[in-house]
């Protein structure tokens, strides 16, 4: 016979993360030279010269294949830091990401977002 479970027991259990969306819509920014050598949020040092982004609440190491709408040029790239800060944008791209997608000119521009891996999640291949 099995004992009653306990308040204590049940506390324990914590429901299962909502699950993260696949894709994600809308505008990105670049940050570069005036952050390069900074820490980030993650604590790694920005540079700008790697493939790396700022979201607000993917996970660190979280991979994502960024596609710039305008050109439908695209960059694969690494969550390490927080951001953006200003309003209306869903990331903030590394000058060398920006740099791939035809964005430094413009600053900001229409992109979509697909997770394609990260530390908790296998990489994703394409069928």
């Amino acid at each position: 016979m099995t004992p009653p479970s306990t308040p204590a027991t049940l506390a324990t259990v914590a429901p299962p993360p909502p699950p993260r969306p696949a894709t994600e819509t809308g505008r990105a920014s670049w940050y570069g030279e005036a952050h390069h050598g900074r820490a980030t949020a993650s604590g790694e040092r920005f540079d700008m010269n790697a493939l790396t982004a700022a979201h607000p609440t993917l996970p660190f190491g979280t991979r994502l294949r960024v596609v710039n709408l305008d050109n439908d040029r695209e960059v694969e790239v690494r969550i390490n830091d927080r951001g953006p800060v200003a309003p209306g944008r869903i990331i903030d791209l590394s000058y060398a990401a920006a740099r791939a997608l035809g964005a430094v000119g413009a600053g900001i521009v229409p992109v979509r977002l697909i997770v394609v891996g990260g530390p908790d999640m296998a990489p994703h291949t394409p069928p």
